[in-house]
């Protein structure tokens, strides 16, 4: 049978147009600050020099740099197709359903679990004054019963409609900028020790950190799992709401790139002013054990504990009093801000998701208020199932932030696709030197969720492959016509497969601490053997996904290359690849993605009618 024309269905088109355009330049710009400035500034530096010591601004500086590759590469994109769940609906146009899903699950279980991160913070913090609401950091009942009211009053704001959003980002958007810039002035200028940077040496050895690593090691791993990337990832935000800009063209690359730049200067000059804070008699932690502050009382406020326990005389001490006092508030103001967008964002990738044909319609159904209501009420509920299994904030933020970073991947790729497929088309915002920074970024994206470490690696790939039973068994039933019963096949064995190999191989790893050379081994076998199975039998009988299938098992042969390469590499289980050497081959899976993944994307010729039917760009 030869292979039919591409067609790639856009189902959230009608209903794009009924979303209501409300947001301008500037609350476009605190949509993206709402997900930067939250619960990250006031727990990251903290963990962040627990993990690496001094050192710990080089990591908020080489994270932040490495981001901006991905933001500019998102900005050109965004600005020619805006669209509301943008990150997981250009994939979808560029290279089809395999790929475009991929990217799209991942990035979904990513951005559905920040509301429960966020409303876990407020809890957190609120507990150095109600101290039943946690216990080693975990939230108790009574915590959870307040997180939980806390998503409901949430859900109610996301609920008034994009125009209250907006509002009220731009209104908290201030605060948020104004207390963080406040608390560096006051501790830099009243109470700072530069001593505390060289504790332990400035790039202190393992015995003294939380991370197992040390020097640059250290300074790598801390990006993606203390809380770095997960606080610059924000800058997404005004990409996820790109069908409400009233001028998208002009105002998301201004949002996006303003409101990274903004973020990396703060969160650095946070780090600084939050090292130098420290007073490690009054916090009972030795001098220059750096691990031993995430069981200290600083766990439970970092900040507020900071200018608490200050030994600050006079006038200054009845300020740093009153801040302290403040920043309680904050604790609550600032992630209850991003907790709002960051509901609205996950409404509006669920919506995407719809838009694309991995789930049903019924997601892009609209409220009254013109909002994705049942997209929103599926966010509020998936927010409340992840207060569950992991009410600590430092439990979710390594696996969240890796997932969402491989997402972006596909930025420097499709960016560099659309150029190609469609040069005509006027770009309000257009990269320069994009053959330079596509590539950069893509390796960028593969190098982050590299440093997080084997464990969470798997973690990330067990995110991604537990959504191909929904892949085979409903898009592909969907959008390539296979047959009921085998659709029905392939997604409950897959189910079954990939659920009984993944507890094999934690089982046989020691809960993915201890080096298995053979369960690895193993476990490729099978994953590659039942992918390629399911791939190959639709691809022999069903012509309709025979160009999707092209344009996306590229991206597959990368997931499971990535997995061994960190089991040996210096941040794996079996370390036989020493550090920096194993950086190459992260960089040659990169350059090879990158290439290949343009290459496939060109087989599309579905690209030019879906630009054509989004209004306001030729």
């Amino acid at each position: 049978m030869g292979e039919s024309k591409l067609k790639l269905r856009d189902l959230g088109t009608v209903s794009d147009k009924n979303l209501k355009k409300s947001l301008n330049k500037l609350e476009l710009l605190f949509v993206s600050l709402e997900g930067v400035i939250g619960s990250g500034w006031l727990f990251a530096s903290l963990y962040t020099a627990s993990y690496v010591g001094g050192a710990a601004i080089i990591s908020w500086i080489i994270g932040g740099v490495l981001l901006m590759t991905i933001a500019l590469t998102y900005s050109e994109i965004a600005s020619l197709i805006p669209k509301s769940g943008g990150i997981v609906r250009y994939p979808h146009y560029t290279h089809g359903g395999i790929a475009g899903y991929i990217i799209s699950w991942s990035y979904f279980a990513a951005g559905a679990t920040v509301p429960a991160i966020e409303a876990t913070a407020i809890i957190t913090y609120l507990s150095s004054l109600i101290p039943s609401l946690t216990v080693n950091g975990f939230l108790t009942t009574e915590g959870l019963v307040f997180a939980y009211g806390l998503l409901v009053l949430f859900f109610f704001i996301n609920y008034l409609g994009v125009n209250i959003l907006g509002k009220v980002s731009h209104g908290i958007g201030w605060w948020k900028l104004i207390i963080p810039s406040l608390a560096v002035i006051l501790l830099m200028v009243f109470y700072f020790h530069p001593s505390n940077f060289s504790a332990n040496g400035f790039f202190p050895s393992s015995t003294y950190l939380a991370s197992p690593y040390s020097g640059w090691g250290a300074v790598l791993y801390a990006i993606p799992t203390t809380g770095i990337i997960f606080a610059y990832t924000g800058f997404r935000n005004a990409i996820e709401y790109g069908s409400e800009a009233k001028n998208p063209q002009r105002d998301i690359p201004f949002a996006v790139v303003g409101s990274l730049a903004i973020s990396i200067f703060l969160y650095v000059l946070l780090q600084v002013a939050f090292i130098g804070g420290i007073n490690w008699n009054a916090i009972g932690v030795s001098f220059g054990n750096w691990k031993g502050l995430e069981n200290s009382i600083l766990s439970s406020g970092p900040f507020y504990e900071i200018f608490k326990y200050s030994s600050v005389g006079g006038s200054i001490l009845l300020l740093f009093e009153a801040f302290a006092i403040l920043l309680l508030v904050d604790s609550a103001v600032s992630p209850a801000g991003t907790t709002v967008v960051g509901m609205g964002s996950g409404t509006r990738v669920l919506y995407g998701l719809a838009a694309n044909g991995y789930f049903p319609e019924i997601f892009l159904r609209l409220g009254k208020t013109k909002v994705p209501i049942v997209s929103l009420i599926t966010v509020t509920v998936i927010g409340g199932i992840f207060l569950l299994p992991f009410p600590a904030w430092i439990a979710l933020v390594g696996i969240v932030s890796s997932a969402a970073v491989f997402t972006y991947i596909m930025g420097g790729i499709a960016l560099e696709v659309l150029r190609y497929k469609a040069p005509e088309v006027k770009r309000s915002f257009k990269l320069p030197l994009y053959r330079l920074i596509a590539p950069i970024s893509t390796i960028v994206s593969l190098l982050i969720v590299y440093w997080s470490g084997f464990a969470t690696i798997f973690e990330v790939m067990t995110i991604i492959f537990a959504g191909l039973p929904i892949l085979f068994g409903y898009y592909a039933r969907k959008n390539w016509d296979i047959n009921l019963k085998l659709a029905i096949s392939l997604g409950v064995i897959d189910g079954a497969v990939i659920g009984l190999i993944d507890y094999y191989f934690i089982e046989e790893t020691k809960i993915l601490s201890v080096a298995n050379n053979i369960a690895l081994l193993i476990y490729e076998i099978v994953m590659i053997s039942l992918i390629s199975s399911n791939l190959f039998v639709i691809y022999r009988f069903y012509d309709k996904s025979r160009k999707e299938i092209k344009m996306g098992i590229w991206l597959i042969g990368v997931i499971l290359s990535i997995l061994p390469l960190s089991y040996f590499g210096s941040f794996g289980l079996y370390q036989i690849i020493p550090f920096p050497e194993d950086l190459i081959g992260v960089i040659a899976l990169g350059l090879i993605a990158h290439y290949v993944g343009i290459r496939s994307g060109m087989i599309n010729d579905a690209i030019e009618d879906i630009i054509k039917n989004t209004s306001g760009f030729i």
